[in-house]
C-alpha cells in the first residue's frame, strides 16, 4: 500500500462530516481506531510492534542478522488531534514513515541498525491538558504522580483511563531500556506556518512555549434581579485578562492565546460563579514569554480586585527553547542537498525527546499556513517529496 492509499485509509477516522475537522482524543474511539490502523500497517510489513508503559506505540524493522545491541533510528509522530484539528498535524509523519520504509525496501536497502516508527500518545494534550504527555513520560520530563492525577473534561483521571486501556498506571514513567535502544529521532511534520516556501525544510529550533490556567471565582446570581453594584462577576475579570493577553504579547513581541474557557454554571440568565480559562503563550526567548504571562497575571489580579472576585494562576506545562542537535541537523540538511532551515513556534515530541537523544525535524510545506483547523493542507506532491526526503535521511542515518 503506497502513501496515497494509506493516507486515504486514515483520512475518514474521527472526521466531522460537516466541519471537516478532526477529534481524535487519546483513548477515545477515533484515536483507538487510528492505533488499530497503525498496528495493521506495521504487521503488514512484518515489523515488530511494541507498546511502552506510557501508551506510546512503536513498530521496528530489524533486518536479518543485525546486531541487537546497535541503537536504532526512530521516526514517526502522533495520531491524536486538537479539537476540530486538521488532517496533517501528526498523521502525516506516521504515514510518511511507513511509506519511507517501503521505499527503502523497494530499493533493496539493508540498514545496519534498526529503524523504528513511533506514534506518541496525547501529543496535543487535548484530553488531559499536558502536551506531548507520552514523550514527557517516556523521557522523564513529567512526574508520573502528576500525570496519574491529570483529569479530562469529564473528570476522569489519566490513571483511570490508562488502566481501562491496558496500561498499568503504577508503572508509567521513564523507560530507560527503551530509550537506550534509540540512537536518534527524526520527526517529519507539516509546517504549521507559511515560512517554508520549498517543498521540504529542516527545523533549527522550537521557541519557548507553555500553558497556564487562570481560575476566576465570584458569586453566582440572577441575571435579571441582581443590581450591577451588587455583582461579583468573574466574567468581567476574565475579559480584562483576555484583552491584557493581546496587549502583553504586543509589548513583548510574543504571542498569547486564550482558546479554551469553562464557565460555571453556564446559564444564559445566570451570573457565572466561576470562570476557568487557559492561556497559551510563546515567544522567541524564555524571558519574553515569562514576562508576558506575568503581565497578564497582574492585569487579571487588577480586574479581579475591581469586581470583587479572586483569581488563581497555575502553570500546566512549559518547555524552554529547544535547539535541535546541531550535528544531526547539519547531517540531515546535507543528506537533503541543502534545504532551508527554519525555527518553529509549534511544540513537538522531538522537542521533548531532545533532552535524552539527538533529535531533528523535517518539515513539509504548508501553502496556506493554516494549522489546528480543518483547512490545514499540504499538496500531494509535497507530501511525496517529504516521503522521499525521509527515506533519504533514514538511509543516511541507518546505513552507514
Amino acid at each position: 500500500m503506497g502513501f496515497e492509499e494509506m493516507w486515504a485509509s486514515l483520512l475518514p477516522v474521527g472526521r466531522d462530516p460537516e466541519s471537516g475537522g478532526y477529534r481524535r482524543f487519546v483513548w477515545t474511539a477515533p484515536e483507538l481506531e487510528c492505533r488499530a490502523w497503525f498496528l495493521d500497517e506495521a504487521r503488514r510489513r512484518d515489523l515488530e510492534v511494541e507498546r511502552d508503559r506510557n501508551g506510546n506505540l512503536f513498530a521496528w524493522w530489524y533486518p536479518e542478522g543485525i546486531d541487537p545491541s546497535v541503537k536504532g533510528v526512530l521516526t514517526g509522530s502522533h495520531l491524536d488531534s486538537v479539537p476540530g484539528g486538521g488532517a496533517f498535524d501528526g498523521p502525516l509523519g506516521v504515514v510518511s514513515a511507513f511509506a519511507a520504509i517501503d521505499l527503502l525496501r523497494e530499493r533493496r536497502v539493508r540498514p545496519d541498525r534498526p529503524i523504528g516508527i513511533g506514534a506518541f500518545a496525547e501529543e496535543e494534550g487535548a484530553r488531559f491538558g499536558v502536551a506531548c504527555l507520552g514523550s514527557r513520560l517516556l523521557s522523564g520530563a513529567i512526574d508520573p504522580g502528576r500525570a496519574r492525577g491529570l483529569t479530562d473534561g469529564d473528570g476522569r483521571s489519566f490513571a483511570e483511563v490508562a488502566a481501562e486501556n491496558g496500561i498499568d498506571p503504577d508503572t508509567i514513567g521513564p523507560d530507560e531500556e527503551l530509550l537506550g535502544r534509540i540512537g536518534c529521532y527524526v520527526e517529519l511534520h507539516v509546517e504549521q506556518g507559511r515560512a517554508l516556501t520549498d517543498p521540504v525544510g529542516v527545523a533549527s529550533s522550537i521557541v519557548p512555549h507553555g500553558r497556564w490556567r487562570f481560575d476566576f471565582a465570584g458569586e453566582g446570581n440572577h441575571a435579571g434581579t441582581t443590581r450591577l453594584a451588587d455583582r461579583r462577576d468573574p466574567m468581567l475579570a476574565f475579559a480584562r485578562m483576555v484583552l491584557a493577553a493581546r496587549e502583553a504579547a504586543e509589548r513583548n513581541e510574543t504571542v498569547a492565546t486564550v482558546g479554551k474557557v469553562h464557565v460555571t454554571p453556564g446559564g444564559v440568565n445566570a451570573i457565572p460563579s466561576s470562570v476557568a480559562a487557559w492561556l497559551d503563550s510563546r515567544g522567541p526567548v524564555d524571558d519574553a514569554v515569562r514576562r508576558t504571562v506575568a503581565e497578564i497575571h497582574e492585569a487579571a489580579r487588577a480586574g479581579a480586585g475591581a469586581h470583587g472576585v479572586t483569581v488563581d494562576l497555575a502553570e500546566e506545562s512549559y518547555t524552554e527553547v529547544v535547539d535541535f542537535n546541531l550535528d544531526l541537523r547539519d547531517r540531515v540538511v546535507k543528506a537533503l542537498g541543502g534545504v532551508p532551515v527554519l525555527p518553529t513556534g509549534a511544540g513537538h515530541d522531538a522537542g521533548i525527546l531532545a533532552s535524552r537523544m539527538p533529535t531533528a525535524m523535517v518539515f513539509v510545506r504548508n501553502p496556506t499556513g493554516v494549522s489546528h483547523a480543518p483547512s490545514e493542507f499540504a499538496e500531494e506532491d509535497d507530501c511525496l517529496a517529504g516521503v522521499e526526503a525521509l527515506a533519504t535521511v533514514l538511509n543516511d542515518l541507518a546505513c552507514g
